[in-house]
């Protein structure tokens, strides 16, 4: 390593990171056990290139690199096997993940930033019925809201994070 990252960093960029990267080999691979296999081998290869990262980039991309690379490797290994895609269509592939990936993190970053705006009494309706994975009847029982009401207060809440993401989306305000 030249010094400028150290350990501590590669963990901290690979963690958050890990479980995207897995969705991708996923995405790109039919096999979950040749998938694992590769994401072994991928983080061992992008702690070896880490001195190679250019700090501030996108660490995701920049893995994802090395990990088109090892699932072509991997392909040509496994040349004899029917189930290997052709280069054309893992480049395809690999490009379409990333590309609603990305998406998805936008929508995800939109979505928090919409809830963070909620009265309190807004985001503890969500709490209960999407973090605690209550039923309506039992948030209803616990904010002493009748159901009916409960059903409409989150149908209106719901509404207006939509309205509220789609507005950050097209102003690009994520």
């Amino acid at each position: 390593m030249s010094g400028r990252l150290d350990a501590g960093e590669f963990i901290e960029l690979y963690t958050a990171h890990e479980v995207r990267l897995r969705g991708y080999v996923l995405s790109l691979v039919p096999r979950w056990s040749d998938a694992e296999d590769i994401v072994q081998k991928c983080s061992l290869i992008l702690w070896k290139k880490f001195d190679q990262y250019e700090p501030g980039t996108n660490f995701f991309a920049w893995a994802c690199q090395i990990v088109r690379f090892e699932v072509k490797e991997f392909g040509r290994q496994l040349a004899r096997d029917r189930m290997v895609f052709n280069d054309e269509f893992l480049n395809a592939v690999a490009e379409a993940t990333v590309q609603s990936r990305q998406e998805l993190q936008q929508r995800i970053d939109a979505l928090q930033k919409c809830v963070a705006r909620l009265p309190k009494d807004h985001r503890e309706l969500l709490r209960l019925r999407y973090d605690e994975r209550r039923s309506v009847g039992s948030v209803a029982t616990v904010v002493n809201r009748p159901i009916e009401g409960v059903y409409k207060a989150l149908s209106r809440i719901r509404l207006a994070l939509h309205a509220c993401i789609s507005r950050r989306l097209a102003e690009g305000d994520v």
